[in-house]
This record gives structure tokens, sequence and C-alpha cells, in this order.
């Protein structure tokens, strides 16, 4: 499905309800798989969560997680821990091409079996689930969160707990954070202290509800709206919350160079452009936030200014080469941008370029973060039906707030 985007009038003072943060949703289910007693309240309605509830809830020996990246690293740690279940997981051509051998090494010095189908140290994996008894792994610190965060989910259920070495710089630490604190929630006892996590064992949980924040990386988009709107433009988000698990929720800080302040409210965000945008270059180390990187360089060029993008590192490994991607699109547009293998310059411009098509890559946040420039011009984006990934009502969501689409294939 490609949809041809436009607008003629922004429609302000709208609410709107975003589902479950999808990276607390498919940590949560993890954690209920080991701890039946748990229940989630407002689980994420995105792909990659229906994909991992399936993958739990089957007794299929061969698991198909599509584009899941989050999935497949943490079913390799979760099924790794159960014994005597034999479990392909498999996913798209993308999947397949995406490194996972980081974290299958880790399982493996901690006695997991599992096995390469076709390339060494990427997916499709093989695993036979055992009872892993060792309590001690080390692990590079730089790499996604996700694989330091598959081997904190599993480690409660270890028989004797798990110490893991952080080994160098560590980024994406928010996301560290989030499964921390989620396991305190639980009363796990967990402890991060310069480059070692020390986790409990915790063989139950009383019975308890959580309920799972909306997720912040969907914000992102309504943040680059609000931003290349007019002053006095403002929509409200729920449900959302000052004291967030969310790595991305920095966009309330960052967005203020673009003269968008929030408003936290009870459960809710209330977004207002209430000054013109600071026309000096935007600096930003994104390494602890990488997955709002692309809405923030859209958002700069929409307005004309410069930004110096850092920490970028991880997003060479996601859905696409996002670094690669974005200068692709934003190129075709009329930007002049320089990435690295870590970082994204874009330097100040006068002009967009007009019905540009906007190849998406199967990448939903390529799809979401472009689609806030029909606010400038008219703008193309090819297999939009990509959003789902994490966000399906992504395009019925920005109908409501003036964002025409209308299928053109």
């Amino acid at each position: 499905m490609d949809l041809k985007l436009n607008t003629e009038l922004f429609n302000s003072e709208n609410h709107i309800v975003i589902s479950g943060s999808k990276s607390e949703s498919n940590r949560l289910l993890i954690l209920q798989q080991l701890y039946p007693y748990l229940q989630i309240e407002n689980l994420s309605d995105s792909d990659d969560t229906h994909h991992l509830q399936e993958a739990l809830s089957s007794d299929v020996t061969v698991a198909d997680i599509g584009h899941a990246g989050t999935a497949m690293r943490f079913l390799t740690a979760f099924f790794a821990t159960q014994e005597g279940i034999v479990k392909t997981l498999q996913g798209s051509e993308r999947m397949h091409n995406r490194p996972i051998q980081i974290l299958v090494d880790a399982l493996r010095d901690l006695g997991a079996d599992i096995e390469y189908v076709k390339k060494e140290g990427y997916p499709p994996l093989k695993i036979l689930g055992k009872r892993l008894t060792k309590d001690k792994v080390s692990i590079n610190g730089n790499v996604s969160s996700q694989y330091i965060s598959a081997l904190l989910l599993i480690a409660p259920s270890l028989e004797n707990g798990l110490e893991i070495e952080l080994v160098g710089e560590i980024t994406s630490i928010p996301y560290i954070n989030m499964t921390l604190q989620l396991l305190h929630q639980l009363e796990i006892e967990a402890e991060f202290k310069g480059q070692t996590i020390k986790i409990k064992p915790k063989p139950t949980v009383k019975k308890q509800a959580i309920v799972v924040e909306s997720d912040w990386s969907s914000a992102s988009y309504f943040y680059s709206i609000i931003a290349l709107s007019k002053i006095g433009s403002s929509v409200k988000l729920s449900a959302y919350k000052k004291d967030s698990l969310q790595g991305d929720s920095c966009l309330s800080e960052i967005y203020k160079h673009f003269g968008v302040i929030t408003t936290f409210e009870e459960n809710s965000i209330l977004l207002t452009k209430e000054r013109e945008h600071n026309s000096a270059a935007l600096n930003q180390d994104l390494k602890n936030a990488p997955d709002i990187a692309q809405t923030i360089a859209v958002t700069c060029f929409g307005l004309g200014i410069a930004c110096d993008l850092s920490g970028l590192h991880t997003l060479k490994i996601k859905e696409t080469d996002r670094l690669e991607a974005l200068r692709e699109e934003l190129t075709k547009l009329g930007a002049e941008i320089l990435v690295t293998n870590e970082s994204l310059r874009l330097k100040t411009s006068s002009k967009i370029k007009e019905n540009i098509q906007i190849v998406t890559y199967n990448d939903h946040r390529m799809a979401m973060a472009f689609a806030p420039l029909a606010l400038k011009v008219p703008i193309e984006i090819l297999e939009a039906e990509v959003v789902t990934k994490s966000y399906r009502n992504f395009w019925k969501d920005m109908l409501s707030v003036g964002i025409q689409n209308v299928t053109i294939k």
C-alpha cells in the first residue's frame, strides 16, 4: 500500500490514545512466562508484540517472528532456559541478516545449546532448552541493549541467579534500566553498579498487575507534527507519565529546541507549539535513545535547521541500515546530509522538494518519521502498511490531526 500525504489544515486540540510501549510489553511477556501470576494491562498492539505472543503460546517447533528483532533476542534467551524444549527461531530475510552471535555466545557460556541453522552468527537458530546453572557471564556494553536485557529477563529464573559483566563503554542504558525497573516491580533483587549487574534468583512472585505505559517512540511523531505546525498548535496524548521507564521520554527536553513544550497531566501529556524554533543547529548524543533519531532528523530538515546527531551505531543493524536510509531519502527531498557508522550531520536548507516518493525499506520508523513532512509539502510513502510493526493505528491517528492519506497503489 502506497500513500500520498498532504494537509490543508492541522486539526489541533486532538486527544490521541496510543497503545502500550512495545519495549515494556515484550519484556513483561517474557516475565509472565516465568511468573504466571503476573497480569499485564495495556499491552502493545504492535506486530512485534503479536509475534512474540504467538511464539510463546504455540507448541510448534518452528517459530517465525518476521521482522521482530526484540522477539528474536528475548525468545532466544527464554527458550534456551526451558528444559526439554526444542525450538527453531526464524524470521524475515532482513532478520536473517541481523547479527545475534554476541547473545548466542553469552548464552553458550552459560551452558545453552544453540545451533546456527544456516549462516554462522545469524538466525535462524535451533535451540534445545536446558537447565542452566552457571551464574556469571561477560558481554560487551556497547552492543544492542536487547542482548543485555534478554539475559536480565531470564536471570531471576536461573537457580543461581546471574552476574553480568559489561565490558567497555555501556550504551542504551535507559533500556537496561527499564528492564531492571520491571524486575524491581516484581520484587526481584537486581543491582547495577559500575560495569556489573547482579540478579538474585526468584522462583515465584506474588499475584499482581502491571499497567504498560504508552509508547514514547510513537509519541515522537506527534512531537514532530507540533514542531512543524504554527504557534498555538497542540495535541494531547495518553497514557504517559513523567517518571517514565522509557529512554525516549527525553523527547520532552529535546523538542524544546523546536518550540514544543510538554505539559504533564494525569496519565497524559499535552504538546504545544509555544514559540518559534531555535534556528541554531541541534547537537544531540542519542546513544541512550537511538530510535528517535529518524524523527529528529526529519523535524530538523522540515524546519530548515542543521543538526549533528551522534551515538547512532546501533541503527546500522535495525530493520534496515537506518543511517543510509535517512541519507538516501532526505537527499531526494533536497537535503545535504552526511552519515558515518555512528553519526548523522544535516546542513541547513531552505526548500523541500514536493511529491517525492519515500522508500521505507521494510522499516516502520522510516514511514512514520517522514509522515509529518506532509505539513510542509505533499509527499508519498511507499509500502506504508509497514507501520503496523509498532503502531497499527498510525495512519488513522494521522488523519485525525489533519494529515490526509490517499491510497495510490
